[in-house]
């Protein structure tokens, strides 16, 4: 359960640049080309995002799960950021099928993905649905398994990480685990420090998880993961906005840099790319 100590260890600090719904109109500072992304990705990483964990658009502005898109993105952060993890969408919001959703995994050699997200079960946004089928989720997981590629567990409620503890019991997940808690959705778990201590108590042994908010819970969740967390998890993907009143448009390194300056408050420092790597069981690339 959550307690009043600090979880110990260098900080892990993740950017989801743009997502799968902001758009242009909705913000200028949105990346959605690939050029535009790893442009972010890479200004991110020398302020200390250890993690970018990334959705491809195609020509037309709109989320593609195409792996010769993912591939651009990549190359183009590996060639200025070689150890930065590079964690790659399988959002169900949008694919249905397993071709589909699993395209980016087939990606092999530079510009294969450290990580993959793997959402732990459907639920419900404000307006639309995530489908995640148990079939779906355990595939997924065995692709990743056999490509070498690792999990980041995208958790919204206490049962999410109970099923991640089910997978692990199969085998079919393994230690360590990266959690991303997404906190805030209308029909999953708040950013309340109860909802918040039954997922912690539900984690298996050897994670990690950071603290990501949805809407203008976004710093709520940041600082919870700063305090009582391994990190957290920042960008436009979540948020737009720097204030909950929606008058300050944010850009990722606003973002970004509010969250180093916090932990800097707070006297915790963020892993390096290369301990980061450590951490979670992850290659280097170079």
């Amino acid at each position: 359960m959550m307690t009043s100590s600090r979880s110990p260890g260098k900080l892990l600090l993740n950017l989801a640049p743009t997502g799968m719904v902001p758009t242009r109109q909705m913000s200028p500072w949105v990346p959605i080309s690939p050029e535009e992304i790893i442009a972010d990705a890479v200004a991110a990483a020398a302020m200390g995002v250890n993690i970018v964990h990334i959705h491809a658009r195609d020509d037309a502005g709109v989320p593609t799960y195409r792996k010769d898109v993912y591939a651009r993105i990549i190359g183009g952060i590996r060639e200025k950021c070689p150890d930065l993890i590079i964690c790659v969408s399988l959002s169900g919001r949008t694919f249905g099928s397993f071709e589909e959703r699993s395209d980016p995994l087939r990606l092999t050699g530079d510009v294969a993905p450290d990580m993959a997200s793997l959402t732990l079960s459907s639920m419900n946004f404000a307006k639309v649905e995530s489908v995640n089928s148990p079939d779906m989720i355990r595939r997924l997981a065995e692709l990743m398994g056999e490509k070498g590629i690792k999990p980041e567990l995208e958790a919204f409620d206490a049962g999410m990480v109970n099923y991640a503890g089910y997978l692990a019991d199969r085998d079919i997940i393994r230690p360590p685990f990266y959690f991303n808690f997404l906190l805030g959705n209308v029909s999953s778990a708040q950013v309340t420090p109860a909802h918040l201590g039954l997922m912690m108590n539900e984690l298996p042994p050897q994670s990690y998880w950071c603290g990501a908010g949805l809407g203008a819970r976004q710093l709520d969740a940041n600082m919870l993961g700063l305090l009582f967390g391994n990190g957290a998890r920042v960008g436009l993907e979540d948020y737009l906005w720097l204030d909950s009143e929606r008058r300050l448009p944010a850009r990722n390194e606003d973002m970004v840099r509010r969250v180093v300056d916090l932990a800097a408050l707070l006297d915790r420092r963020f892993a390096t790319q290369g301990e980061t790597r450590e951490m979670l069981g992850l290659r280097h690339v170079r």
